[in-house]
């Protein structure tokens, strides 16, 4: 039996910001099309917004692209997310390629907020729609624990983008030196088993005095492109720090794979030329699309 007739058509909205990526997901399946959202503001600033051919959405299987990559507008997309399940469509599935607050997800001392759990309690109350609870697929969340977050009325699918790397390393010329370096047991933890099969080395970070220093925990980079694997760079600072201590023990070359490349106040001017404007697939750095995964997990 053709497996591709039991495959369901999805209607895929998706933020502004999300445009071009929504695009790319489209292109890979027929049974994927493309519908917009009117993002507009009343004078004051909040949103006015309307989703067009809302009366075509009965029966549907829809699905939302959002990207939360900034606090001015999570609330606009929310809006929609609470909306769109309520037309009687006959699934809902939420995308969230990156889940912002990751790194806010434990309270350390009495006062801290864990904001990771603020974000999981507001995706949590997505109104069932006719089909049952909201898919929510997120990619790469920052600490495992956070799925633990979510209540009952979400069904939380959790992707990675892991296999883009794989299949990438295999594709380079040094694919049989490859030596895979992971910047803290942190990351030791939440990546080993997806690359288990490259030989590894782990570094970790110790404080002296006011600075924090990496250095080599165990492994051997010598004579070895070491591609440094990380769920999230913020400053770059880290990454730095690594490339120092693999190149003085020998790494013939360094490497790093992030699955969220954040680089706020355009850090990634430490990575490249002052005067680029963009980072998209302009040396050193090169993007690994995820809208192959997520067209595949829109019919899951």
């Amino acid at each position: 039996m053709d497996k591709s007739q039991n495959k369901k058509h999805v209607v895929l909205f998706y933020c502004a910001e999300c445009e071009d990526l929504a695009r790319k997901v489209a292109s890979q399946s027929d049974l994927i099309t493309l519908q917009t959202i009117k993002w507009r503001n009343f004078d004051d600033g909040f949103p006015n917004i309307f989703i067009n051919n809302a009366q075509d959405l009965r029966g549907q299987h829809v699905a939302f692209l959002a990207s939360f990559s900034s606090q001015g507008v999570i609330f606009e997309q929310l809006s929609v997310i609470y909306a769109l399940p309520r037309l009687f469509v006959a699934s809902f599935t939420v995308v969230l390629p990156f889940f912002p607050t990751g790194s806010f997800e434990r309270m350390e001392e009495e006062g801290d907020v864990a904001t990771a759990f603020t974000m999981a309690r507001m995706l949590s109350n997505i109104p069932i729609s006719r089909g049952g609870p909201t898919s929510l697929v997120i990619y790469d969340i920052h600490a495992l624990q956070e799925r633990f977050y979510f209540g009952d009325h979400v069904l939380p699918l959790f992707e990675t983008g892991i296999p883009l790397l794989k299949q990438r390393l295999h594709q380079l010329p040094d694919s049989d030196k490859i030596v895979v370096a992971f910047p803290d047991d942190g990351a030791w933890k939440r990546f080993h088993k997806q690359l288990d099969h490259f030989p590894a080395v782990v570094c970790n970070k110790v404080r002296e005095g006011n600075k924090r220093i990496v250095r080599l925990k165990e492994g051997n980079p010598a004579g070895c492109h070491v591609v440094i694997v990380d769920d999230l760079v913020q400053s770059g600072g880290t990454l730095i720090e690594c490339q120092k201590v693999l190149a003085a023990n020998g790494a013939s070359k360094v490497s790093a794979y992030v699955t969220h490349g954040v680089f706020p106040m355009q850090s990634w001017e430490r990575f490249t030329h002052k005067d680029a404007k963009a980072i998209a697939n302009r040396a050193p750095f090169e993007v690994l699309s995820l809208a192959g995964s997520i067209a595949e997990s829109l019919q899951t």
